[in-house]
């Protein structure tokens, strides 16, 4: 049976994760280094897991309202006041999702027209672009450079605006690269976005992973935005969270409405369990959030020192918890480099295409796994580097 005509076409054009791809390579291998997979290497505090226990030894099984509990909305509600210094109203503008991913494609879906144009800037995660397909919307990338230190400039994101440009999409910090945007920059968007009529949507996954004394500004709490922006977060990252996939959007009543229509029928609501255990992450969980970032932090500035001194350029990011070094000096395409590193010396790094064609020449590097490791790592990559010289 031919199933190329059966399978969508908008789907058949979107290609396969350039990251999974790459570590289908290093699956079933326990003699490598690993750091490619975004993820936290800390387990989830106990106080948190304890939370989803107890949810379970209460009988708490059941469906919740599809916006999510009301009684994890308000802590949401409050958590983000605090924290974003923007007031939602936990029953009207906030919707609790399956992970941040799926708060995505819920505002994607509800927001998008056939051929709207959705800009975002690149490099970035590999799942933006898709995403936006998969909605009908035209993917329009704005590429960064290592001389802004990846941050998405005004001018470029005005010169990519046309009268089908619908939403803008923005990442701060940013997978893969780290960067951060400063309060100017996010003016300067701000101001596009209202004389343009443009609605934003904000990933902010890796907020609280600010480094430096550094406090992170979120573009919904600047004037005149929140009514034009839908603020996306959750608790894989910042609470070592991954594995209970839950996120929020947090927008104007309208927008939240649209999205949980969407929702109610394709996934009704997120599991109860893992609501439970994030309002415990919300009222107790900082705590532990700090420890874990000033680990990321010390981490860090280990990697970047490293790299440096081996002689690989590698800006210092600004959050997250992955280093974008540039390997173009060595000749090698991005994703030759990662396979002559993980077969010569079985360290797994991500080519930096995987994050869009602006990302050829860099590397992604998670530091987000245990010192020991990453001391190995740079050892080895300095190693690899050595042969190629």
């Amino acid at each position: 049976m031919d199933y190329s005509n059966i399978i969508a076409k908008h789907i058949s054009a979107i290609p396969r994760s350039g990251i999974r791809d790459f570590f289908e390579l290093v699956q079933g291998r326990d003699d490598v280094i690993s750091l490619g997979v975004g993820e936290p290497d800390f387990t989830t505090p106990w106080h948190i897991r304890e939370a989803a226990i107890y949810s379970l030894e209460k009988g708490q099984t059941t469906y919740t309202s599809n916006l999510g509990m009301l009684s994890l909305r308000k802590s949401i509600s409050k958590y983000v006041s605090g924290f974003f210094h923007v007031d939602y109203s936990a029953e009207k503008e906030i919707i609790v999702t399956v992970g941040v991913s799926e708060a995505i494609d819920l505002a994607l879906r509800a927001l998008l027209n056939p051929g709207d144009e959705v800009i975002y800037h690149e490099p970035c995660y590999v799942s933006y672009s898709p995403s936006i397909v998969m909605a009908y919307g035209e993917a329009v990338a704005v590429e960064t450079t290592k001389q802004d230190g990846f941050s998405l400039k005004p001018e470029a994101l005005a010169a990519a605006i046309t009268p089908r440009t619908r939403m803008v999409m923005l990442n701060f910090p940013t997978n893969p690269t780290g960067a951060v945007a400063s309060r100017a920059d996010l003016e300067g968007i701000a101001a596009l976005c209202i004389k343009h009529d443009l609605i934003v949507m904000t990933d902010e996954i890796y907020s609280e992973l600010r480094y430096d004394g550094e406090e992170h500004l979120s573009i919904a709490a600047l004037p005149g935005m929140k009514e034009r922006t839908i603020l996306l977060h959750g608790f894989s990252k910042a609470f070592a969270m991954t594995g209970f996939r839950l996120g929020y959007a947090c927008a104007p009543q309208p927008i939240i409405e649209a999205m949980m229509k969407i929702h109610q029928y394709a996934m009704l609501c997120a599991p109860i369990m893992s609501q439970n255990a994030a309002i415990e992450a919300l009222e107790n969980g900082t705590p532990s959030m700090l420890k874990m970032r000033d680990s990321y932090h010390q981490r860090r500035d280990f990697v970047v020192r490293r790299l440096n001194e081996m002689g690989i350029d590698c800006h210092t990011p600004g959050g997250a918890f992955y280093v974008f070094p540039d390997i173009s000096k060595f000749g090698l395409s991005s994703k030759e480099f990662a396979m002559k590193l993980l077969e010569a010396e079985s360290v797994a790094a991500v080519p930096g295409t995987a994050f869009g064609a602006c990302g050829e020449g860099f590397l992604r590097c998670c530091y987000a796994t245990g010192f020991d490791d990453l001391k190995l790592a740079m050892d080895k990559i300095e190693n690899f580097i050595s042969t190629l010289k």
